[in-house]
């Protein structure tokens, strides 16, 4: 028994002959095949030329270019639209606050014009009266004058015209302050009232509303106690408080105070009789 080990080959078995003539057969016809089909067929073969139709996109591509064009000229019309109206609104507040602020200011204006021209009437008429009166002395002659015809004027007086015009008469001296209502200083309309007020009888505070207190008179026919006003009836600007003999008493202004003249120092307007 040998001892050499048999060693089995991993080499791939060779094909068998008739394998390989088989596939070399197959191979010669195919070739024969193509040989005679290329013989019988036609010695130069005509080019084939075929034109194929590709779809036109450039109509539809326009079309949607214009649109995008159209709509981008709407968007910017409408911002210039709006930038337009947004700048008339501006415009038109900044226009607005301006007339306010004018206005204003005429408004302003014209209530001091108002105040002023008030202020110099009151003024002027103030001066009217005391330019006439020019100045009063307050000297002892002046003054015992001015008793003497205190006393004889108002001797007809009687019941409660005697008693208003000792009032009006027993505040001559005191001062002249606009709104004042006594006991030391009063204006022409807080005088009266409080002369009639002695007696009971309650007058309005104001010159207009006093100068259509009682019944209408006439300047001939005054009577001791009648109110004497300066000025249109309803509208008059000064009062006093006719005492008889053709003198009268009333708070004149602030230069004179209250006194006792004569009527030809300051005609009145008109008068009213409450008694």
């Amino acid at each position: 028994m040998s001892h050499t080990a048999h060693i089995p080959s991993h080499r791939k078995p060779r094909q068998s002959a008739s394998k390989t003539a088989l596939r070399a057969g197959v191979a010669g016809g195919v070739l024969s095949t193509i040989a005679v089909a290329g013989a019988a067929g036609p010695a130069q073969a005509e080019p084939v030329t075929q034109t194929i139709e590709m779809p036109t996109i450039t109509a539809g591509l326009s079309t949607s270019v214009a649109a995008s064009a159209q709509a981008t000229q709407a968007v910017a019309l409408d911002l210039e639209t709006q930038a337009h109206e947004d700048a008339a609104a501006a415009t038109a507040a900044k226009t607005a606050k301006k007339a306010k602020a004018e206005a204003v200011r005429k408004a302003e204006a014209k209530k001091k014009a108002e105040a002023a021209a008030e202020a110099k009437a009151e003024a002027a008429e103030r001066a009217s009266r005391s330019a006439e009166r020019t100045t009063l002395s307050a000297s002892t002659a002046s003054s015992s004058g001015s008793s003497s015809s205190s006393s004889s004027s108002s001797s007809s007086a009687t019941g409660s015209a005697a008693s208003v015009i000792s009032f009006a008469q027993s505040q001559i001296g005191d001062a002249y302050v606009s709104g004042g209502t006594g006991p030391n200083s009063w204006d022409c309309s807080g005088l009266v009232q409080a002369a009639f007020g002695s007696v009971g009888i309650d007058l309005p505070r104001v010159s207009q509303d006093q100068s259509t207190a009682g019944t209408q008179v006439s300047l001939d026919n005054l009577q001791p106690g009648d109110i004497l006003y300066w000025g249109g009836a309803g509208s008059a600007y000064h009062v006093g408080i006719y005492v008889g003999g053709g003198q009268f008493v009333g708070a004149q202004n602030s230069s004179t105070g209250v006194v006792q003249k004569s009527l030809d120092y300051d005609p009145p307007s008109g008068a009213v009789r409450v008694l």
